[in-house]
Formats: C-alpha cells, structure tokens, sequence
C-alpha cells in the first residue's frame, strides 16, 4: 500500500489529480491510499504527527497568505529525503527550486492521465528503491547501509569508504560497490560516485554536495552528468 498526499488549494483540481492516481492504480493493480490537503499548513500539521507518506503532489501556487509549495517542500526536505515529491503547477518559473527540494517531477497543468501514470511509476520504483540497503563487511562486522543515505563513495588504494549517515570503509572495488547502486547514482571519475539527490551545483570540474563536499569530476563528464541529473529530477 502506498500513502500519497495531494495538496492543492483548489478542490475541484485536487479531485481531479486523485481520481487520476486512482484509476492508475486500478489498472495497475496496484494498492493506493490517497488523502487531500486543502493547504501546506494543512499537509504540515498531519505531517509532522504522521511521516509515513510515500507520495506528495503539491500544488506550487498557493494562497496568497500561506505557505506555498516550494516553502512547504523546503520544510519537509529538512528532516524527510525520503517523501517523492511532485510540483502540479501551471508555470514553468520554479524548476530551479525543484532542484534545492529534490522534486521528482513537475506536471504542467492541465494534467493529462498518461503523463501523470508515468510520473507515478518512477515514483512508486523510487519509493521500492529507497528501502534498498548495501550490505557491508567492516571489522567491526556487517552493517547494512540504506542505499538513498549514501552522498559519495570514495576510493583509496584498496578500500572504498561509503559516506553515508557515518562513514565505513570496506576492502572493495568501486566498480564492484557501482554495480548495486541505481541510476541516481553517477561516478565522475575513477575514484568518486556521487548520489545526485545531494547534488547543488556541477561545474567543469567539481560536484558540489548539499553538505559543502566538492567531488572531482574527470574531464568529459560535465555533459554526462547534467544529462545524468535531468534525467534523474
């Protein structure tokens, strides 16, 4: 079963995304409970007693006195990574934002089903792909390592250190640590692989982590990886 939110301060437009998101998983077989928020305050104060959504759809533009997506988006992404998060918004001035937030998707109104059915599923295979853990053999023994914590790995000689929530080092190959990660995941060199849900800012030659890490990147790849984070948001 997968918990999905839609906010939206116009009613009739938050029927219409969650009749959309029912019939999807009606043709897909696919178990959904869907709950609408007639505001971010609203959204937020459920929230912050219930953090088991898997799925927001949140409208950008908001009430002119309240909170609007972005704010609200900005506030979840202090303490939740995890929530996939898709902007429904009739403007195309805020993919910028959606970058700083981690935005799955925007969907441009007016929402078609097809395009909202696809944006599900990358959704719903994100929400499978985060509960993926790398199992690890350190000296103090085995520790399992939720892949979407990791930021970076880096390679020294012969050991990899995963930089996760701590850091483990662990007697392996980059490639052979590469070949059970997923596609957020991007290697900008022979000795770095940087998760790019932690990405700020990409120049010719560094990758910037939202926590003020600067990875290398190997000449050639700054157009692979903006491909990479396009494809990626």
């Amino acid at each position: 079963m997968y918990r999905i939110a839609v906010c939206d301060d116009e009613r009739a437009d938050a029927l219409y995304i969650s009749s959309f998101i029912k019939k999807w998983a009606s043709d897909h077989a696919v178990m959904v409970h869907v709950e609408e928020f007639p505001s971010a305050e609203a959204f937020l104060f459920e929230y912050e007693e219930d953090r088991t959504f898997d799925i927001l759809f949140l409208d950008i533009e908001m009430q002119e006195d309240g909170m609007n997506g972005i704010e609200l988006a900005a506030k979840i992404r202090e303490r939740d990574h995890a929530i996939q998060i898709v902007f429904v918004t009739g403007y195309m001035d805020y993919i910028a934002e959606g970058y700083d937030v981690e935005a799955l998707h925007y969907l441009l109104k007016p929402v078609t089903q097809e395009r909202l059915g696809s944006v599900l599923e990358r959704a719903v295979q994100r929400v499978e792909d985060r509960e993926k853990e790398l199992c690890l053999q350190t000296p103090e023994g085995i520790v399992r390592v939720p892949v979407n914590s990791i930021r970076y790995l880096e390679v020294q000689r012969n050991y990899v250190t995963i930089y996760a929530e701590e850091p483990y080092t662990v007697k392996k190959t980059l490639g052979e640590l590469e070949k059970e990660l997923d596609e957020s995941f991007f290697r900008t060199g022979r000795s770095f692989i940087v998760n790019l849900q932690f990405v700020k800012k990409i120049t010719k030659s560094q990758v910037f982590l939202k926590d003020g890490t600067q990875v290398p990147l190997s000449r050639g790849l700054y157009e692979a990886v903006n491909r990479a984070m396009i494809a990626y948001f």
